[in-house]
């Protein structure tokens, strides 16, 4: 039933019968309870002495969930009161009916056999009648289940507990039995199998309710009690909490351990939450540091302790005397306690450290009356405090877990209680002598703690110091340690003595400190001297008395207890009222059983109140401030603060005094604080205006441009690793999104940078128009809503797999939780950047970059780092620019140039720290112990600003009562807008309250004395809180629109930069800061809050981080000047920003900026004050913004330096008046006038107009005592915050390690936190893969140094490479022409679309060689001259050795090679994934050769998608034909002629995918590839045909391959005449043309006229883009084509898009793209054998046999520079390999003397005789040299004979067409492989001059002999023996030979 009984029932037996009459009563429909319950309870008995909670026995203590409350300070324990007899004997099993036969008795089933499990059912439809209620039960024997039950509402409670009818309705929703009227008989049906009395309280949990996918899930509590009767004496409200143990021990913990978890599981309202935290005040969390070990499970009869971890001790009102007069335990949170019992079992040695609790005596039974008013009060004297035992220690390892390992569980271990080891807490300790004692665990065993345990901190601080036995060898070995070196546990006493007493008043022991001693101890003197027993305490005491009394010894013999308990006694007994208190005792324990253990006690009332604060996480301390304020504890602060500091009431001298005003305020602009003037009067006033100054022109500066650059060069190293994680080839888009922390005015700010850089633009995604309106859609807040806006995001990145999405996490460090651990703290949703930036979708698409961005990576850097640390781009530290800086350039001034700024000597530092502040500080602690610092600090800093406003206009007589730092700063916010120049501008002043709701105490009370001093309209306070937008005073609103010139009556400030110039003071509020950017008005950062709570490096360096800037060179100091000179290098670190993170700025006239905390891409800067920027249209048209398009990445990276860097040296900014800003050095009484200036990385443009001379000086920093010293690092005797634990959310590997110093840097220092620091269990990588991420990348640099600049510009260039990628570099290089060719008359109208028959044969042949590709072969004599051959023979310049290229963009059109992959063709060239390379077939094709005189059998391997166009046999094997169409189909789509391309070592860079050159459309495209290669090429492409030539041709030139192709194809047009012919097609129909082609064709373009059209009316015309397939279908739908031997097009080149169009068609030489009529051609082959010019000497034989050759002009061709492959020239080598380091062999040693001794090569024949002629024909013909009226004859060939001698070509073929070659004279006769066409009758036609030369080549020497005979040549040449020479080759190369001679 689980009703509270009044009284105790006399036996169980009497009880059982009793349950059973109040159940059968409960049948009545009424809901009041009966008078029979009041008969039914016997009198009251009173309260034991003892009173104990107990819980529940069950077989499985530790995985039991229940949700237990504390009344009174103890658990009620869901009133399981009744199941136990008053002597604690075992429990009286309940006695459950028998199970009926054949029923289910599964867990988690009902009777029936249905499933009541919530995991299986949640989705299924349930059936729940009007009037009932799903809830969900616990099954003890199920415990990790939940039970779904449909129960009556009316038994159920409201949210207060109350109205719950007495009784049970229910039904089973497995199997839908209804009606169970009672809860034991439901009990039984759902088999929940209880040993104890059912009742619905214990067993129904939850209401179970549905979530956002309509599944069913665990909903509120049911709350089954009135919270009325819950009697806590601190009056705060509840909360319920399930704390669930883990069997296991030794599992990692949360830092927040308990007291986090007592939140995140919390269901109450949020207020009710904060109210619950007094738990956390001045706590220890051992969950955090050293972690909770769970209970160990039970036994049935056993029971288990009371336990109180020492993390959840309470103070202040929660101590005092309760209404049952004892102290809660607890706050009102609460913890599940255990039953003390019998037998007890010891922890383990290697368990964690523990707090364990225990009672006194057997627990007694509890009961409590109906009525709260029947409570017995109870005397505090019998009240048994639960104990708090920490675990013991073997002597070995201090502790048995190393301090990265921290347990989940809040629960401590249960320990036996020893004699002796037990220490009862005094009452009252805290009130009493002022301090809460913090005991720093040593080495050794604690006692129990007992009593008033929650004014006691036990801190495992410095536990780990002392755990250097626990090193690993691999440590020690990092270390340079041995084992022998470790020290004694003395010799740890001694180092902790000596380090405490030379700590000073101000400070607390830090761990890392100690560890440093520890460790240079170890290396200096290795294990130290032996120490004693009875040295020990005589040596201890020797080193504390150096410390003057604030160390003291405590030496016992039994037990640690002893001293802890002797040091607690002289606090409570007030002895040291008399004498000065000791600030730590050190207890000392020398037992000759144990050894020696010790442990530290802190006294110092500074000191344990920093120790104990700082153990708590942000959140904790945040919430723990949170409940003071809610629940006024800070009253008596607050009070003490309504007078002024002369004893006045405040607010009654502040309403006097705005009485006294009579509505009047001071005047904002010129005057003086005294002149007032009427509210009104000033509203209608406003400052001039002064555009020019806003104008904002972002702008990238040469650090950006590195790191941009840096980046870039990671991303290609990642795509060139190999390992496929990345293929940049396939992007052509880059797209975007920055995920920032939950900050609105940080989304403005990046969304500005964004839109001022204009990368939007760039990239095309976005149009200048519209880039205003979009940038929420690039920059997201991960706070509630970002899953909706990730899900859009991840979207587009799945469906466009060719755009390269980058994810931009910026400060990336500030929310690094699990998902898993992540909760709601301090109203901010954590884990959420885990969820999106490590969800599965996000890790594996392969086209999304992630790129973490932070100022303080050491949280992303532990060695479980999902970056790989070669993925890491640092921000360059180059000091080098500095020293050719002017003063007034501006340089980066950053957090270790405040540290240095300390040893400049100035007067007035610009890092301080406020000292009587600090005074003020420590007496206000003293007398609040039981309030937070911070509250303290902010009601001090509160009262200081408002009585510095008060002494500079009403109450001067206060100025000596302000601190100096205060009234300065209020006096340069209040004074400087009114001085004359100033025109109303003043300075911001930032002060740091991460509390909200100490931040907006602050501001309604700093803008109430403001008001009533009429100070409203001087300057603004504005709250800075991450979870609102700015609101600013339409007043203050107006007045920066006047600054700004801004007309839009709509616009107000967004960001913090918008509000530069406006005097105001920022309250900035928020965990953390999170990279916002302040304006150069920004003068002082005030961070006196900022004290001991923050002792990790990026918490401490990130507040100091808000103040970092660029300044002036000039304001840095060298130390030299001011101290003693130390290592130079060093000291040259002062004067740059973090080792060189300066960047340059372009000089300004005076450009004086008080820099703003902007980065420096981040801001985007401007180097000009010209308003007209303020419409670019896209960035790059700016002059001073380097974004202009460039040819290649390398080149355009460095033109972006180069002329940035020009810029920045020479260009001033245009601007006609001085610029500058506020100086923010000068003083509050005479700050330097103030102007405008141009704009650093990442700041904003508005400035001030000031005098030239004016710098920009680094803001001034107000620290506490305890940061302060942490900052000035070595330069003081403390240590720099730089070796501080990097982030809370990490641990130390290790106890012990090398020390960080400021001097490590970038990679280095990331190799020390990969090696030296791990991930805590809620961070975000804990259990992150062991292989780092491969596309994430990290980008670090100093906090507003200009990162968001340097991304945006990666995002750029990155953009501009895959464009790169996406260009290629073709052939640029124009035709030579004639003389006067430009002005010729041309027959052939302009607008021809297509040639003329009878035209074309009207138009000469132009044989010369005009194309550039030719410039080293030799002219061909046509009669005239052209340009290049004229300028040759006058000796100019040479043909370059480089051909010229350009970069062009591919177009939809472009031919690709394999490294081109997208959706639309990937089939085409890829094999589909089911597809092997045996899919193709191979099929041998046979014909006969004439030329070569034998059959020739060639290979085609067939695709099976390909063997549509091939025509086989009857059975299918036998390969026919390939199939032709016929030349009358009229099919637009269709392409008739097949291409091929020959190709050899390019089957990846050769452009073989003409897809889309073809638009797709069905084609025939044959690779002709060489035996060799063949299984390359398939591997490459696929599904491509390929022609394999037969293997002797390996070697042969591409003259082969065109032969082959000819040939096969004029017999393949051969078997497809015939086979037509049997349809009945003639044979003249089928089409005759193929298609050869070079696989570096790219691209084709056509001449289009103005109109659109290809005609071109009037020469005009531009050249467009267009498909293969166009080109391809123009040329074949010629009108008589097939009349035409061969048709081609003409080369590209830049000169073609601005020259008219003069000749449509041309005569002249084709190649590289040539359309073939193989029919026409039947009798004029290629030249097999040939290397080069094999097509200019095709073309010239096609020509001389009466054939015409037609190029279409309108269309042009470009090639790309293919550096790889082709025919390149073999290596000629020598063929007798042992021949060793040889000298390069030159082309004259590729001829010898036959049979002559000279080295023979290892190359063809033919190619060595074209390479010699082409270099050594001057030697064959001397007289042909340079001499173009005598070139040299060549009877039916062309060979290159270099370009100095001309060729004139004439075919011995009868009826041929030749040169008139009347009257000219020839220099020489060159006769290669003469046929029998050529006789002596034909060469006794030409005319020779003297001394004319003759060169005869022929396969043998036989043949050659004959043909000197057959053509008689000895006639008229004469002939010597030494004038016969071959090819070097040995004779199984068949060499060729030749023979010269003289004519005479």
């Amino acid at each position: 039933m689980g009703n509270s009984y009044a009284g105790q029932l006399k036996s169980a037996r009497f009880e059982e019968a009793l349950h059973n009459s109040i159940e059968a009563s409960l049948r009545s429909s009424s809901g009041d309870p009966q008078p029979i319950f009041t008969q039914l309870y016997l009198e009251p008995e009173s309260y034991s002495g003892n009173v104990q909670v107990d819980v529940e026995s069950k077989p499985d203590v530790a995985v039991h969930s229940g949700e237990h409350e504390l009344v009174n300070g103890h658990s009620s324990n869901d009133l399981e009161d009744d199941e136990d007899s008053d002597t604690g004997s075992p429990p009286v099993p309940y006695l459950q009916a028998p199970v009926p036969d054949g029923c289910c008795t599964l867990d988690g089933f009902c009777q029936a056999g249905k499933d009541l499990r919530l995991v299986s059912i949640a989705t299924e439809p349930i059936e729940v009648p009007a009037g009932f209620e799903l809830v969900g039960a616990k099954s003890p024997s199920a415990p990790e289940h939940i039970l779904v039950c449909a129960v009556d509402r009316r038994f159920l409670p409201n949210e207060n507990g109350k109205n719950a009818l007495l009784g049970f309705s229910g039904n089973c929703v497995g199997c839908g039995e209804k009606g169970f009227r009672y809860f034991t008989e439901f009990s039984n049906h759902i088999n929940l199998k209880l040993s104890t009395q059912p009742k619905k309280q214990k067993h129904l949990k939850y209401y179970l309710v549905k979530n956002s996918q309509g599944a069913l899930c665990k909903g509120r509590l049911i709350c089954w009690k009135d919270s009325k009767t819950r009697q806590f004496s601190s009056g705060a409200s509840t909360s319920k909490l399930s704390l669930t143990s883990s069997l296991s021990s030794k599992e990692n913990g949360g830092t927040s351990g308990l007291a986090s978890s007592l939140f995140a599981l919390s269901d109450s309202p949020p207020t009710k939450t904060a109210q619950a935290s007094s738990a956390f005040l001045g706590t220890q969390d051992l969950a955090r540091d050293c972690g909770f070990l769970k209970p160990l499970a039970s036994t049935s009869g056993n029971k288990t302790l009371p336990i109180v971890p020492t993390a959840l001790r309470v103070n202040g009102p929660a101590n005092s005397i309760g209404i049952e007069g004892r102290p809660p335990l607890l706050s009102p949170s609460q913890v599940s306690l255990g039953l003390q019992g019998q037998d007890y079992r010891t922890a383990n040695l290697g368990d964690n450290p523990v707090s364990t609790a225990m009672n006194s005596g057997p627990p007694k039974k509890r009961h409590r009356s109906w009525h709260p008013a029947t409570l017995v009060p109870v005397p505090p004297t019998a009240v048994p405090v639960p104990a708090i035992r920490p675990i013991v220690c073997s002597p070995g390892p201090v502790l048995g877990v190393s301090s990265p390992q921290l347990t989940t569980s809040s629960v401590t271990q249960l320990q036996p209680i020893t004699a002796g080891e037990t220490l009862i807490i005094p009452e009252n300790l805290l009130n009493t002598s002022g301090v809460r004692p913090v005991i720093l665990i040593g080495h050794g065993t604690l006692p129990y703690f007992y009593g008033n345990v929650g004014d006691i901190v036990v801190s495992p601080l410095l536990v780990s110091c002392y755990k250097s036995n626990q090193l690993t060898e691999k440590i020690l070995e990092a270390l340079s340690l041995g084992s022998s070196q470790l020290l004694s546990v003395e010799m740890m006493i001694l180092l902790t003595l000596q380090y405490l007493a030379r700590l000073g008043s101000q400070q607390i022991p830090l761990r890392e400190e100690l560890e440093q001693i520890v460790l240079k101890a170890m290396m200096c003197c290795p294990g130290g001297p032996t120490i004693s027993m009875s040295q020990l305490p005589w040596l201890a005491r020797l080193e504390a008395s150096v410390s003057g009394g604030s160390v003291q010894v405590v030496v016992t013999h039994n037990s640690l207890g002893e001293g802890i308990s002797e040091a607690l006694r002289y606090l409570t007994e007030g002895s040291y009222l008399q004498k000065c208190l000791p600030t730590y005792v050190v207890v000392i324990c020398a037992s000759r059983m144990s050894g020696n253990e010790f442990c530290v006690l802190v006294l110092g009332k500074y000191q344990a109140r920093a120790l104990a604060e700082g153990m708590l996480t942000t959140n904790e301390f945040l919430k723990e401030i949170s409940y003071e304020l809610i629940t006024g504890k800070v009253s008596v602060l607050a009070s003490h603060f309504q007078t002024t500091s002369l004893g006045d009431n405040l607010d009654k001298q502040l309403v006097r005094y705005q009485c006294k005003r009579k509505g009047q305020v001071i005047q904002p602009f010129q005057g003086d604080v005294t002149d007032n003037i009427h509210s009104q009067e000033v509203a209608s006033m406003s400052p001039p205006s002064q555009a020019d100054v806003f104008s904002k022109v972002f702008q990238i500066y040469p650090a950006q441009l590195s790191v941009a650059r840096s980046l870039l060069s990671q991303v290609c190293s990642i795509a060139d690793s190999g390992t496929h994680n990345l293929d940049l080839g396939r992007f052509c888009k880059v797209d975007f999104l920055v995920l920032v922390p939950p900050s609105h005015v940080l989304v403005h700010q990046t969304a500005q940078r964004i839109r001022q850089s204009g990368v939007l633009v760039d990239l095309g995604n976005e149009d200048p128009g519209t880039v205003h309106q979009i940038f929420d859609k690039y920059v997201i807040r991960l706070d509630g809503d970002v899953h909706a806006k990730m899900e859009a995001f991840m979207k587009k990145v799945r469906q466009n797999p060719y755009t390269l999405f980058v994810l931009i996490h910026d400060n990336a460090h500030v929310d690094l939780t699990s998902a898993l651990s992540g909760s709601v703290c301090n109203g901010e949703l954590q884990g959420l950047a885990d969820r999106v930036v490590n969800c599965q979708e996000v890790l594996e698409a392969m086209n999304l970059l992630v790129l973490q961005v932070s100022c303080f990576p050491y949280t992303l850097q532990t060695c479980q780092s999902r970056i790989s640390i070669h993925n890491e781009v640092h921000w360059p530290a180059d000091e080098t620019l500095l020293r050719e800086q002017s003063p007034n350039e501006l340089v980066y001034f950053g957090l270790k140039d405040y540290s240095n700024s300390l040893l400049w000597g100035v007067v007035s530092p610009i890092l301080r720290c406020d000292d009587a502040f600090e005074k003020m500080v420590h007496t206000l602690l003293e007398r609040h112990p039981h309030l937070h610092s911070m509250v303290i600090r902010s009601y001090l800093l509160i009262q200081q600003y408002t009585e510095a406003m008060m002494a500079l206009t009403s109450t001067p007589s206060l100025r000596d009562h302000i601190t100096p730092e205060t009234l300065a700063m209020v006096e340069d916010l209040i004074h400087t807008p009114s001085r004359e120049g100033f025109q109303g501008r003043g300075h911001m002043l930032l002060v740091r309250i991460p509390s909200l709701q100490l931040a907006m105490l602050a501001q309604e009370r700093l803008e109430d004395v403001r008001n009533k001093l009429g100070l409203q309209l001087c300057f603004a306070v504005l709250l800075g809180s991450p979870a609102s937008e700015l609101n600013l005073h339409r007043n203050f609103t107006s007045r920066l629109r006047a600054w700004r010139g801004c007309e839009n009556e709509d616009w107000i400030p967004h960001t913090y930069e918008d509000l530069e110039g406006l005097p105001c003071i920022i309250i900035l509020t928020g965990k953390d800061p999170l990279g916002e950017t302040f304006p150069k008005s920004l003068k002082y950062s005030d961070l006196r809050l900022i004290d001991c709570s923050y002792l990790t490096r990026t918490a401490l360096e990130q507040e100091v981080g808000l103040a970092c800037t660029y300044v002036s060179v000039g304001v840095v100091q060298d130390p030299k000047k001011v101290v003693v000179p130390r290592d130079s290098d060093g000291e040259k670190t002062a004067v740059s920003l973090n080792d060189g993170d300066e960047l340059e700025r372009p000089q300004s006239n005076g450009s004086a900026v008080t820099r703003t905390s902007g980065s420096l891409a981040e801001n985007g800067v401007s180097s000009s004050d010209v308003a007209d920027f303020l419409q670019k249209p896209s960035t790059s048209q700016l002059k001073g913004v380097v974004t202009s398009d460039v040819g290649t990445v390398t080149q355009g990276i460095k033109q972006e330096c180069d002329s940035l860097g020009s810029q920045l040296s020479s260009d001033p900014p245009k601007t006609s008046k001085a610029s500058s800003s506020l100086d923010s050095s000068s003083s509050a009484s005479s700050p330097s006038p103030s102007s405008s200036s141009t704009q650093r990385p990442s700041q904003s443009t508005q400035c001030y107009r000031e005098s030239k001379s004016a710098k920009v000086s680094p803001r001034t920093v107000i620290m506490s005592r305890a940061a302060y010293n942490l900052l000035a690092g070595e330069s003081a005797s403390q240590l720099s915050s730089c070796s501080l634990l990097p982030h809370a959310d990490v641990a130390w590997s290790s106890p012990l390690r090398p020390l960080i110093t400021q001097s490590l840097q970038g990679e280095e220092q990331s190799k020390y936190y990969h090696q030296w620091t791990v991930p805590k269990q809620h961070h975000a990588d804990y259990g992150a893969p062991t292989v780092p991420h491969p596309r994430r990348l990290l980008l670090s640099g100093p906090p507003q140094v200009g990162k968001t600049g340097a991304y945006l510009q990666f995002l750029r260039i990155l953009f501009r490479m895959l464009i790169k990628l996406l260009e290629v570099d073709v052939y640029d290089e124009d035709e030579e022409q004639d003389e006067g060719e430009e002005n010729s008359q041309v027959t052939t109208p302009p607008n021809t679309q297509w040639p003329d028959i009878e035209e074309i044969r009207k138009l000469p042949f132009d044989s010369s060689l005009r194309d550039p590709k030719f410039w080293k072969a030799s002219p061909v004599h046509s009669g005239k001259m052209t340009k290049c051959l004229k300028e040759f023979n006058q000796g100019e310049s040479q043909t370059a050795e480089t051909r010229v290229t350009k970069s062009i963009r591919l177009s939809m059109f472009a031919a690709h090679n394999a490294f081109h992959h997208c959706e639309q063709c990937h089939y085409y060239c890829e094999a589909g994934p089911a597809a092997q390379l045996s899919e193709c077939t191979f099929h041998a094709f046979t014909f006969s050769s004439s030329m070569l005189g034998e059959e020739v059998q060639l290979q085609f391997v067939i695709p099976k998608v390909k063997e549509q166009h091939f025509v086989f046999s009857q059975q299918g094997s036998q390969l026919e034909s390939m199939r032709l169409p016929l030349i009358s189909n009229k099919d637009p789509e269709l392409l008739k002629s097949p291409v091929f391309t020959p190709t050899t070592g390019r089957q990846e860079h050769g452009l073989l995918n003409i897809f889309h050159s073809m638009e797709g459309a069905t084609h025939l495209h044959i690779l002709v590839v060489k035996h060799f290669e063949m299984p390359q090429y398939r591997k490459y492409w696929p599904n491509h045909i390929l022609l394999v030539l037969p293997a002797m041709f390996n070697n042969a030139g591409v003259g082969a391959a065109r032969f082959l192709i000819k040939e096969l194809s004029y017999h393949n047009l051969e078997l497809e005449r015939n086979r037509l012919e049997e349809q009945g097609v003639r044979r003249q129909d089928v089409w005759p043309f193929v298609v050869m082609m070079d696989d570096s064709c790219v691209l084709w373009n056509a001449h289009q006229s103005a109109d659109g059209s290809s005609e071109m009316s009037d020469g005009s015309s531009t050249l467009i883009n267009v498909s293969l397939k166009t080109v391809l279908q123009h040329m074949e739908n010629t009108p008589k084509v097939s009349l035409y031997a061969l048709c081609g097009t003409r080369k590209w080149s830049s000169s073609l898009a601005h020259k008219s169009l003069s000749k449509p068609f041309s005569r002249c030489h084709l190649h590289d793209f040539v359309m073939l009529n193989v029919d026409l051609t039947q009798n004029v082959q290629y030249d097999l054998n040939r290397y080069d010019c094999e097509e200019a000497d095709f073309n010239l034989r096609v020509n001389s046999s009466g054939l015409l050759l037609c190029r279409f002009n309108n269309f042009c061709l470009m090639k790309k520079h293919i550096p790889v492959g082709g025919n390149k020239d073999f290596l000629v080598k020598p063929k007798l390999m042992e021949i060793k380091n040889h000298s390069p062999i030159s082309p004259s040693q590729y001829v010898c003397a036959p049979d002559s001794e000279q080295t023979l090569l290892d190359a063809p024949a033919q190619f060595l005789l074209e390479r010699f002629l082409q270099s050594c024909s001057h030697k064959l013909f001397p007289k042909a040299v340079k001499n173009r009226d005598n070139p040299v004859l060549s009877i039916d060939s062309y060979l290159n004979l270099s370009p100095e001698i001309s060729v004139c070509y004439v075919s011995s073929r009868p009826h041929s067409t030749n040169l008139n070659h009347q009257g000219l004279v020839f220099s020489g006769l060159l006769l290669y492989l003469c046929d029998s066409f050529v006789v002596s009758r034909l060469l006794k036609k030409f005319r020779f001059l003297k001394g004319a030369t003759l060169c005869v080549i022929c396969q043998d020497r036989s043949s050659l002999r004959q043909t000197i005979a057959r053509l008689e040549l000895e006639d008229e040449w004469q002939f010597r023996l030494r004038d016969e020479f071959q090819t070097a080759n040995c004779s199984e190369d068949r060499p060729l030979y030749f023979l010269t001679g003289r004519h005479v």
